[in-house]
């Protein structure tokens, strides 16, 4: 049996199942009838979620348990990532971009098309090998992957944008949820970015949810309180918790002093290739504290910043941030 066949078919009735008995009846019950064929996309984002939040606590919580890298002291913080994972995870911030901003979207790419923008497909570049529909997977999952590392390397080296990402930063309780521990604005221009190359370069819909699954995976790992390296040729092929941490390590990952415009290391989301390339790969095998420097030493004003410490106040802060208010 075909697993690249299997699971796709798979995927699709259990998604047709939930659709018809959970989501299609919710939907029409609150009037929104004429909303049914992207209801049904949604049910693919929320089945998504579901495996992804089985797979969290059946595979990687315990090996958090197993191998942790330091004691859990802070649960409250942790509850407030469960809470990010979920909003992410069940579809809840994708339902908002898509009633909020969809409209926007498809105005722009439909002008992008009609401008010879989109008629593009990274499958049909070499006829007969990347239109394999693994080869084809592994080539977009590279393309939109180099993608993210530019947006990674934006998000640390403008100010404005570092006002926002800092949140995901502030975290010094590491953990499988911390993943998805964003500010919602930093999400709209990352996830709005992604959607446009990926609709540029021609990634169907079905490839596209796949990468994006395997990419959110990967990055939950990635986040865990898991001591935990892929060895030294592993370490350069997938990006493993060891090395993340590195990125996270306080005055280490983000911070380095000088704070030069694209300081830090590591900021690769799935391969390393990208840092090794631009060198800011650094594999040391340490286990670093992480947070930000000015959380843990005074700054200018002679105290240290907050954050935050509940999801709300965190919103706020980051805007306040940005606006230079905080």
């Amino acid at each position: 049996m075909n697993w690249l066949t299997w699971l796709p078919d798979a995927f699709a009735h259990v998604q047709e199942w939930l659709f018809e008995t959970v989501v299609q009846p919710l939907v029409y019950g609150i009037g929104l009838g004429g909303r049914v064929e992207e209801a049904f996309d949604a049910t693919g984002w929320l089945l998504v979620g579901l495996i992804q939040i089985a797979i969290l606590l059946a595979v990687i919580g315990p090996l958090e348990r197993w191998r942790p890298v330091e004691p859990v002291v802070d649960r409250r913080a942790i509850r407030v990532d469960v809470l990010y994972t979920l909003i992410h995870r069940l579809g809840l911030f994708r339902l908002a971009m898509f009633f909020a901003l969809d409209p926007l979207f498809d105005q722009l790419l439909g002008q992008a098309r009609a401008a010879g923008w989109g008629s593009f497909h990274l499958d049909q570049l070499w006829p007969g090998v990347t239109d394999v529909p693994w080869v084809a997977f592994v080539g977009y999952l590279v393309v939109l992957d180099l993608v993210e590392y530019l947006i990674h390397r934006g998000q640390h080296g403008f100010d404005w944008w570092w006002s926002l990402h800092s949140l995901h930063h502030s975290q010094q309780q590491m953990t499988m949820w911390s993943d998805n521990r964003n500010h919602l604005l930093d999400d709209v221009i990352h996830d709005t970015l992604i959607v446009i190359v990926a609709q540029l370069i021609g990634v169907a819909p079905g490839q596209f949810i796949a990468i994006v699954a395997l990419t959110q995976l990967s990055e939950s790992l990635q986040h865990a309180n898991l001591r935990l390296h892929f060895g030294g040729l592993g370490e350069r092929l997938w990006i493993s918790p060891r090395y993340h941490r590195m990125h996270h390590a306080i005055g280490i990952g983000h911070e380095s002093q000088p704070r030069a415009a694209l300081g830090g290391c590591n900021f690769g989301v799935l391969l390393p290739w990208w840092d090794i390339l631009a060198r800011t790969a650094n594999f040391d095998a340490r286990y670093e504290p992480t947070g930000i420097r000015d959380q843990v030493e005074p700054g200018t004003r002679g105290s240290v910043r907050d954050y935050g410490a509940g999801f709300w106040s965190q919103q706020w802060l980051g805007l306040r941030r940005l606006f230079g208010r905080a």
